[in-house]
């Protein structure tokens, strides 16, 4: 079996968003990248292989905004983590999530900031991860 796994993470110096609509976030400070899957110009994983494969995403941001991030496949949504602004009696919010999927050969996963949405992108903070568990 092919080996294909990637941790990136967004290391942008200080919050990414809000912006007026979604947008990809770009994971450009790559830690592992076996299998070449995960393009750290566009934030996007493209599947070598069709196989089982196992995403997460994980983020911090501050309580002034709207935070939250969505997993996609393709032109679909698979999973979302956020918060709504909250009191201000927490400062922070950290949250994420993660999914299994089947992908064939060139389906590509990525990871969307809503719109008025923010994360913070500094510290190694916030992160995107994935790895083939098994091609078929």
């Amino acid at each position: 079996m092919a080996s294909v796994m990637f941790t990136a993470v967004a290391d942008e110096g200080g919050n990414i968003g809000p912006y007026d609509g979604d947008t990809t976030v770009i994971f450009r400070k790559v830690i592992t990248n076996i299998g070449g899957g995960y393009d750290n110009t566009s934030g996007i994983f493209t599947a070598p292989y069709a196989g089982y494969y196992y995403f997460s995403f994980f983020y911090r941001a501050g309580k002034e905004l709207q935070s939250g991030l969505t997993l996609m496949k393709n032109s679909t949504v698979i999973v979302k983590a956020f918060d709504n602004k909250p009191p201000s009696v927490h400062s922070i919010d950290n949250a994420g999530n993660a999914a299994c999927l089947e992908l064939q050969a060139g389906d590509q996963v990525f990871v969307i900031l809503p719109a008025k949405h923010q994360v913070w992108g500094a510290n190694n903070c916030t992160t995107f991860s994935g790895f083939l568990i098994k091609q078929m």
